[in-house]
């Protein structure tokens, strides 16, 4: 939401008269810090110096909108290259075989691993948690992803704000062996994979 109001006020500053506003200060809070765009007295300043500020603030202005244009587009969920290709072999090995959407939902599973406190707290060290995924025992997951895996990844990045964040376990019914799974409950079935909680 914070970088929507600050992409919302850069757009109406783009489309706003700088000149007719004698004091002009606005700022956007974000997580992190806050804003601040400029804090002038017009009237105070010389004419000449008044067309190097309205260069000055446009420049701020583009580079902002840039800015929110580029963190829109960047994913809610950010992994590193490297945690990209590992999950998208995940997903390869795991979901081979599986609608598209079951290989998100796979992604997804493992995202929401990560921000669980009731596992690991990177990527790699939720994936190669002991006996948790049956390609690292077997050694599938050393294979290279495919296209579609890897664009499951993308989507599971780019959609995670709408994932079901409780969605901690999947698993095939007609193959799994351990008892314990089948206790969970599924809150989705897609493809030959049930997804629990």
């Amino acid at each position: 939401m914070n970088k929507f109001l600050i992409f919302l006020m850069t757009i109406t500053l783009i489309i706003g008269s700088f000149s007719m506003i004698p004091a002009v200060h606005i700022s956007a809070q974000t997580k992190e810090d806050t804003v601040q765009l400029f804090d002038i007295d017009l009237d105070s300043v010389e004419e000449d110096e008044k067309v190097n500020l309205m260069k000055t603030l446009s420049e701020k202005k583009e580079n902002l909108l840039k800015s929110a244009v580029e963190d829109k587009e960047d994913p809610v969920y950010k992994l590193s290259k490297e945690e990209k290709k590992l999950l998208a072999r995940l997903v390869h090995a795991e979901a081979k075989g599986e609608p598209f959407e079951g290989k998100v939902a796979v992604a997804t599973v493992v995202i929401n691993r990560v921000e669980d406190e009731k596992f690991p707290d990177t990527l790699k060290e939720v994936i190669y948690q002991k006996n948790a995924f049956q390609p690292v025992q077997n050694g599938s997951i050393n294979e290279p992803a495919d296209k579609e895996a890897k664009e499951a990844v993308k989507e599971a990045l780019d959609e995670y704000e709408k994932a079901n964040e409780d969605v901690l376990y999947f698993y095939n019914p007609d193959t799994a062996t351990s008892d314990w799974i089948f206790d969970r409950k599924v809150i989705e079935k897609i493809g030959r994979h049930a997804f629990a909680i």
